[in-house]
């Protein structure tokens, strides 16, 4: 059964009637978000989001059916309540998890019910019709207009259309009836960041039910449904579809214009593509978002059945080869590097919905400002007047696909329904000026098979051409299946970062997420408290470790061929407090002229020349080192540097045992190590180190050799506990030994970082035993140690065994150089 009603409250706001039906009355009311944007208080019934929702498709004669509906919760296999009052009053087109809704609680089944009319200037029936218009329902929707079940359809981010002219009853009040369910994180269904029950990390509040616009529209039987355009950069033209309903006999005539002049026409039958020229085309760029007005036009014969406005933007995306001799992205045939903030999207009074057209605006302006020219629209597709202010303001925008849930293997109807989302969300998408890039897969979240995540992104490159896609972002990070080769880039996920990864192939290559880092600003968070990837105690330390994150990034991009970098991110959202602005866009949390300024930097000087990368020192000459310590003591707690001035000192009682050649230092793998107490590399730049080293027991992690970072470890001469074998590792990659080693024996390891070709190469006994691509080095400050580790910012992986002759090295020795160390050392 239906819940019991709930006592209405006397009318300020009344639910028109519907024949048969008594009025019933009730009153909206706001709920109360923990923090409110500076529209939060902006929006009432008469005024909730009442802008045209579709800019790429315009008819003149229209009418929003955004503002206060009847509400309730269901239960499942419950009947539709048709002809029956709601209990509760909701804001639409706001989720009902949010303030603004009025409910502000997630319910796994809800109705929605609202009566309306269908204007007496619309002439509706015969060859007039009306169209009933959602622009996103997350997730089942069942849709009744007057009893009659009009529309069913799957899918969270995506719009549906439907003609309702043949259930209308005569020229009064109509019944709307929406069914919803919406189970989340319960299911496999595609959801982006949404949680049932959000974390305090980066997990949030679910957005259920009708979260974007609906409205209702006249249009003939023969109508333009979508328009496709697709900008043709070399033949100076615009490649347009219309695909018309009933189009049978039908010609589409398109006229683009320039202002008020006319610059182009074309026509054909209707379906097919036309080639609308647009001679010297001004092409759109983030410097120049230059667009032109479209009217397209549907005819039988002379006579003009249907006419929608529209509008396009010339550009070409590409990828081309720098002087550097690296792949580049490109915008209009000039390498362009992409600046991108991770923009996610969450408002806290409207959840997934922003407050205002303004408030949506604002995001994207302000990243405008700030001097990014990108965009990575993050696991949610945004309302088309998202796009269309970006269009408009002139940000480049990669679009990810949300994901489904993270944690285990999804069905395989689960896949096929992503799949099936994947391609219409791309369809809907394919004619915005702004997006240049796809992105199916983020971090493995609900990846299932890396054959088929490389299947999908040759299919998403087939389905639109004209557009990059990255297969997969993040794809050296957490729960990924591995890198598929396919695709258009190699995206790599670091913090603080940035990451390194270097073009390979036909593949650009890009930071997809860095940076994150944190400051909490009491009264402007959503809890009492937030997280980053680093947290800063004020503005100025936020804003200079901000500047030196992205200098890094710029030392990243020329010296290694990167495309672009992804900032994490825009704004706060809800326990996350690494945004440039609060979460509810009140604070400005950085310095804006200082963060502007070394952006536009990264921007004007990433040319694919490489003639900004900075030129490596040669380093010290011969098989010494910089630091060399024999561990030949055999007593007492100190160990002598041959090679420097930086003896160490052996920690927590570590002992002293039989090495390989006289004594070595014995590790109990619990807490003792040796301590240089000087951060003797530069691991921006070339470094090797050496030893020889001896397992009492294989399992988890053991380092032999590292230098303390600020979060981590700059680098680890280690043994993976993860993967069984000995590795030269940096955080998150690992050149790898192909077996397995045998404890209570001397092995020789040396860990080779060569900064010009962006590798890391480890060497078992002489001879090369695996590699790795990381292009940059990390900086580090912290001490050279023998026999641990540094990670979260803390001691980790002490080494289980003996260490004896470690020495470390201020340039990548070549193979023949680890060669004739090993032997040096076997002939011992």
């Amino acid at each position: 059964m239906r819940r019991a009603a709930t006592a209405l409250i006397a009318a300020v706001c009344v639910i028109g009637g519907v024949p048969g039906v008594a009025r019933a009355e009730a009153t909206w009311h706001p709920g109360t978000p923990p923090i409110a944007t500076p529209w939060t208080g902006q929006v009432s019934p008469d005024n909730a989001l009442p802008d045209y929702p579709r800019p790429q498709l315009v008819r003149k004669r229209w009418e929003s059916l955004n503002g206060v509906w009847q509400f309730a919760g269901a239960q499942e296999g419950e009947a539709p309540p048709i002809g029956e009052q709601l209990s509760e009053r909701v804001l639409v087109p706001y989720p009902i998890e949010s303030a603004l809704s009025g409910i502000q609680r997630h319910e796994d089944r809800m109705w929605y019910r609202r009566s309306f009319q269908v204007p007496a200037n619309w002439r509706i029936g015969g060859d007039e019709r009306l169209r009933l218009n959602f622009g996103a329902v997350d997730y089942d929707a069942t849709v009744w207009v007057n009893g009659v079940q009009v529309a069913t359809h799957r899918g969270g981010y995506d719009s549906f259309s439907v003609d309702v002219t043949d259930a209308l009853r005569g020229r009064g009040a109509q019944e709307l009836v929406v069914g919803v369910e919406d189970r989340t994180d319960k299911t496999w269904q595609p959801i982006g960041k949404q949680r049932n029950v959000p974390d305090r990390g980066i997990f949030y509040t679910s957005s259920s039910g009708i979260w974007q616009s609906v409205w209702m529209e006249p249009a003939p039987a023969s109508h333009v449904d979508q328009l496709r355009m697709t900008p043709d950069v070399d033949d100076a033209s615009l490649r347009l579809t219309a695909q018309v309903t009933a189009g049978d006999g039908r010609t589409v005539e398109a006229v683009a214009y320039a202002g008020n002049k006319v610059v182009g026409r074309a026509s054909g039958p209707a379906g097919a593509e036309l080639r609308v020229p647009v001679p010297n085309p001004q092409l759109w760029s983030p410097d120049s978002p230059y667009l032109y007005d479209l009217t397209v036009r549907v005819l039988d014969g002379p006579k003009e059945v249907d006419r929608v406005e529209s509008y396009f933007g010339m550009r070409e995306v590409t990828k081309i080869k720098g002087a550097d001799g690296k792949l580049h992205l490109a915008l209009n045939g000039k390498i362009l590097f992409n600046l991108s903030t991770l923009d996610q999207g969450y408002w806290p009074d409207g959840i997934y919905t922003a407050p205002t057209d303004e408030a949506l605006r604002f995001d994207i302006a302000e990243t405008k400002r700030l001097g990014f020219n990108t965009i990575r629209k993050h696991i949610k597709v945004e309302p088309d007047r998202w796009y269309y202010w970006a269009d408009r303001l002139g940000l480049m925008v990669w679009q990810d696909m949300p994901a489904m849930r993270t944690g285990g293997i999804p069905p395989v109807d689960a896949r096929q329904e992503f799949e099936r989302q994947l391609k219409e969300i791309v369809d809907e998408h394919q004619s915005w000026t702004s997006i240049t890039v796809w992105v199916p897969f983020n971090e493995g979240w609900g990846e299932w098979d890396r054959t088929a995540t490389g299947r999908i992104a040759d299919e998403l490159r087939a389905q639109d051409p004209s557009r990059m896609v990255n297969a997969h972002s993040g794809v050296n990070c957490c729960a990924s299946k591995g890198d598929s080769g396919r695709g258009d880039i190699i995206d790599f996920h670091q913090y603080l970062g940035p990451a390194s990864p270097i073009p390979s192939g036909d593949r650009v290559a890009v930071d997809g997420e860095h940076g994150g880092l944190g400051l909490e600003v009491p009264g402007h968070m959503w809890f009492g408290d937030g997280h980053g990837y680093e947290m800063t105690p004020d503005s100025a330390t936020l804003t200079r470790r901000y500047v030196e994150n992205q200098r890094d990034l710029l030392t990243v991009a020329n010296r290694c061929g990167l495309s672009g970098g992804v900032y994490t991110q825009t704004t706060d959202v809800e326990h996350e407090v690494n945004g440039f602005y609060t979460y509810d866009r009140q604070i400005q949390k950085m310095d804006f002229d200082r963060v502007r300024d070394v952006n536009r930097a990264i921007v004007r000087s990433v040319d694919g020349t490489g003639a900004n990368a900075p030129q490596l020192p040669p380093g010290t000459p011969g098989l010494t080192g910089v630091g060399w310590w024999p561990l030949d003591e055999g007593t007492g707690t100190v160990t002598d540097d041959k090679a420097g001035n930086h003896d160490g000192t052996l920690m927590n009682g570590a002992t002293w045992t039989t090495g390989h050649s006289g004594s070595a230092v014995q590790l109990n793998g619990l807490n003792q190590y040796v301590d240089t107490r000087a951060a003797i590399l530069d691991t921006t730049g070339n470094y090797t180190a050496s030893a020889w080293v001896k397992l009492d027991s294989l399992g988890g992690f053991a380092t032999a050799v590292s230098q303390d970072g600020s979060n981590h470890s700059a680098f680890f001469l280690q043994y993976s506990g993860a993967d069984n074998r000995f590795a030269f590792s940096f955080a998150g990659v690992r050149a790898l030994a192909p077996t397995a080693p045998e404890t209570g024996r001397w092995y020789h390891l040396v860990g080779v970082r060569d900064a010009a070709t962006g590798t890391l190469t480890l060497y078992v006994d002489g001879q090369q035993a695996g590699t790795a691509s990381s292009c940059l080095g990390e900086a580090s400050s912290g001490p050279t140690v023998i026999g641990r580790a540094w990670y979260n910012s803390g001691p980790v992986d002490y080494w289980r065994g003996a260490i004896d002759q470690v020495q470390v090295y201020d340039r990548a020795l070549s193979a023949a150089e680890v060669a004739q160390l090993y032997a040096a050392g076997a002939s011992k």
